[in-house]
């Protein structure tokens, strides 16, 4: 199997500093406390885990379209991560993630019920157990 690789660093001291994200095969991302919680612009851990989320669910939503017949011709998929203050620090408390799929001929009931089983199921969507993932899914044309 596959091991997938990933790194940051930080410069600095919490509110002056900066860092950046690093995908082993693709580009930095860089970060700081004002591009977290401060809507500046750049980056923050949050939006790789939903981006991470959002690929990971795109391509197993494709194979169990697959392995059920259907071809889809496209899968966007879009994760809102949220992150609250709770009394022991911050947390990731819910992911809102949203897909519109191209697959022509599905069944309506039958594409929510794969999207579901999907979310469930995706490698992604395990590593993160600990975490309310809901899941809104739609048929476009």
């Amino acid at each position: 199997m596959s091991m997938s690789n990933g790194s940051a660093h930080w410069a600095g001291g919490l509110k002056d500093g900066k860092g950046a994200m690093k995908p082993a095969h693709a580009p930095e991302a860089p970060f700081s406390l004002s591009t977290r919680f401060e809507g500046q612009p750049g980056s923050n851990p949050e939006e790789l885990i939903g981006a991470a989320l959002s690929g990971c669910f795109s391509m197993a939503l494709t194979g169990a379209l697959e392995r059920a017949g259907l071809k889809p011709t496209s899968v966007r998929t879009s994760a809102a991560v949220q992150l609250e203050k709770q009394p022991a620090g911050f947390a990731i408390t819910t992911i809102a993630l949203t897909t519109e799929a191209v697959v022509p001929g599905a069944d309506p009931a039958q594409f929510q019920t794969i999207a579901e089983e999907t979310k469930k199921g995706c490698p992604v969507s395990k590593a993160l157990a600990g975490v309310e993932i809901t899941l809104q899914a739609r048929l476009g044309a």
